[in-house]
């Protein structure tokens, strides 16, 4: 587990920098067209540092290449029910011979509703839907479950 969350959470580091300091440098719509060409990249370079595969999934995806799968799908459920019940979020680690499959939770904050909200700006909206025609990644407030992260890595000895 300890192994699964540091990739994630070094994976959502990597891209939130990023990500915030394209916000604050060039605004909204310079940030969405980052994410459209560097977020799949940063994922796959972290990715490479790991020898891992890391993965950004959901059930409402606005990248076609981050829709979860059915098993990817039902631990979001969980993690939203979760999420509700206000339980305890802890990080699901399957093992399965020398590979560990690790599913967390990726949680809305301010920053994420700028594209992710309920408020969008009108130009955004229109850049999202030109960017992703097909786009499901809406709606949300702070503190949701947007995702998850589906990360699979070798067993350490």
């Amino acid at each position: 587990a300890n192994i699964g969350l540091e990739y994630a959470l070094e994976t959502k580091k990597v891209l939130g920098k990023n990500l915030m300091g394209t916000i604050q440098k060039k605004g909204t719509l310079e940030a969405l067209a980052f994410c459209n060409i560097q977020a799949i990249p940063l994922t796959d370079s972290m990715s490479a540092n790991y020898n891992a595969n890391i993965k950004r999934v959901s059930d409402k995806n606005r990248n076609p290449n981050n829709k979860a799968n059915a098993e990817e799908l039902k631990y979001i459920a969980q993690f939203k029910n979760d999420f509700t019940e206000q339980k305890e979020i802890k990080p699901v680690v399957l093992e399965d011979g020398n590979k560990v499959q690790f599913y967390y939770p990726i949680e809305t904050n301010s920053m994420c509703l700028q594209c992710h909200g309920t408020q969008i700006k009108t130009e955004v909206s229109r850049e999202i839907l030109k960017l992703y025609p097909k786009d499901l990644a809406v709606g949300y407030t702070e503190g949701e479950v947007r995702g998850i992260w589906s990360i699979t890595f070798n067993k350490k000895e």
